[in-house]
């Protein structure tokens, strides 16, 4: 843990990978020139980007401390390593490029450090006024606890709290030990887990929080979160026995949908779990976001989010474990690429 007196005059470094999304680094930007607390630098890493956002990053340069670097495109987990190497930081955090900071996060950050001296941490993420409903939507479908078991930081989770890199963050000395992000789908979960195997504690600083705007639309979204389903197994496979009951859920889920579906040619009244587990979702998606409307929405990005999850996952375990194919390291990095 380190020295919680050492906190007030921690330095920190802002390292944000992007790739072609200039519109939502100058959000980013705004939010970090917005700041109570100043002592931070933000190192931008511009992974090969066809529309850079090296204008943007010149427009704040005197409100904000800012390191710029282009380099070709190799994968955010490299473009996060070339940003470590080169940045000044006692502690690095890493966001994504389209999140935008509340104007207190280095002030709350700066004192969870100090109140908990903790190495490495992880915060949550919302939705922010101004995102549209489909983001909105899909916030709730990431964060809720009828979806994702709370495994993203929510105030109930069925799992230990595992630190994502739109919000997390860690000291040099952790840096020195476990060294910097491995190239492949759900790194960070990669990494927390090197990390808490080299001896640290990450925890969840609930205070912490980042507006996330995720994907733009379902689409993006269902490969996105089929990805991250077929990333668990990889991570099986990496770690045995890391694989917890909650992540099989979405796989469940398609499975049990499918079988009543099929059972409902007999009887009608086979849908009535399915529907039960739809209705709550409505009423607690209404409830949540205060918005009919975003409520509804939210059924449908959660349907896209299990079933997404769901299939990617199956579809990884037939493959890789069934199968016994095993991890395709440079066919995951391709995929990743959409390539």
């Amino acid at each position: 843990m380190m020295n919680t007196s050492s906190a007030d005059t921690l330095t920190f470094s802002i390292i944000v990978p992007v790739f072609n999304r200039p519109d939502e680094m100058s959000d980013l930007l705004q939010s970090l020139a917005e700041q109570t607390d100043r002592n931070f630098q933000a190192v931008i890493v511009e992974d090969g980007s066809t529309i850079p956002c090296k204008d943007i990053c010149e427009k704040f340069a005197g409100r904000v401390s800012i390191k710029y670097y282009y380099k070709e495109n190799e994968g955010r987990s490299i473009a996060r390593n070339y940003g470590i190497v080169r940045a000044d930081g006692d502690y690095f955090i890493f966001v994504d490029s389209d999140c935008i900071l509340p104007p207190d996060y280095i002030e709350i950050l700066r004192r969870e450090l100090k109140s908990t001296g903790a190495d490495c941490f992880g915060g949550p993420d919302t939705a922010h006024s101004s995102f549209t409903d489909t983001q909105k939507a899909i916030n709730y479908a990431m964060t809720s606890f009828l979806t994702t078991g709370g495994i993203r930081g929510g105030k109930i989770q069925m799992e230990k709290f595992v630190p994502r890199t739109f919000n997390m963050g860690y000291s040099r000395e952790v840096y020195d030990k476990v060294g910097g992000f491995r190239e492949m789908f759900s790194e960070d979960i990669d990494m927390s887990t090197r990390i808490r195997l080299a001896g640290f504690a990450p925890i969840l600083l609930r205070d912490v929080k980042v507006f996330h705007k995720r994907r733009v639309d379902l689409k993006k979204f269902w490969r996105q979160v089929h990805i991250f389903g077929m990333s668990r197994i990889t991570l099986q496979l990496l770690y045995p026995g890391s694989m917890k009951a909650v992540h099989w859920l979405p796989a469940l889920f398609v499975i049990g949908a499918i079988l009543m579906i099929i059972m409902s040619l007999l009887t009608p009244w086979a849908l009535i779990p399915l529907c039960i587990y739809l209705a709550a979702l409505w009423i607690w998606g209404i409830f949540s976001t205060r918005s009919l409307k975003i409520g509804s929405l939210g059924v449908i990005a959660s349907l896209v989010q299990l079933c997404g999850y769901g299939t990617g996952f199956i579809r990884a375990y037939v493959w890789k474990i069934l199968l016994h194919h095993g991890r395709d390291e440079q066919q995951e990095i391709l995929l990743r690429k959409g390539k």
